[in-house]
């Protein structure tokens, strides 16, 4: 066989090889994102002009979540909060919106004390967005009736799904305080 056939045949299987590869490692990369990020992996990327868009704003999300000090919480503050957020429930009884402005406040103490910066709410968002993926549809939802309650437009049965959902992200919160911080993959 000549050179020239032999060239022929090699060139175009190492083409398919590397473009197997690279579609292999987008798509693994992809598989990768999909699962740290649950439901705000679609949510991204469907707010995003393309899926790679989306792509780009999840892995810069992660990088500065990688930067920030996320700490776990001493057993004496984990305590504290518990009992704190259980004041928080038993104010809901005579005065729900109060208790919905408190639930927020103690969640936002609880993640600054964890080491999230809590300065700016969509900055909050994109920072829990990278280990509270899951459960960051119920900050939203319960941040949106907290201020509907600040007008004093809120039912008395959207201000229970606020604490609701308030819980839920305080319980992850407060429960993962106190495992070990994941090794960025």
């Amino acid at each position: 066989m000549s050179t020239g056939t032999l060239l022929a045949i090699i060139i175009p299987v190492v083409v398919v090889i590397a473009v197997a590869a690279v579609a292999v490692s987008l798509l693994m990369r992809r598989r990768k994102l999909r699962e740290r990020f649950g439901p705000e992996y679609e949510r991204t990327v469907e707010d995003a002009d393309s899926r790679m868009a989306g792509e780009r704003e999840l892995r810069a999300r992660e990088k500065r979540h990688d930067s920030l000090d996320i700490k776990p919480l001493e057993d004496s503050a984990r305590d504290r909060y518990t009992r704190d957020w259980t004041s928080v429930q038993e104010e809901f009884v005579d005065r729900p919106e109060d208790a919905v402005h408190h639930a927020d406040r103690l969640v936002t103490s609880l993640m600054h004390e964890r080491g999230y910066p809590t300065q700016d709410f969509e900055q909050q968002l994109k920072d829990l967005s990278v280990e509270h993926g899951r459960t960051l549809e119920h900050y939203r939802a319960a941040h949106d009736v907290d201020v509907l309650s600040t007008r004093h437009e809120a039912t008395t049965e959207q201000l229970r799904g606020a604490m609701v959902h308030y819980r839920a992200l305080f319980d992850e919160l407060l429960s993962d305080g106190g495992e070990p911080r994941r090794a960025p993959a």
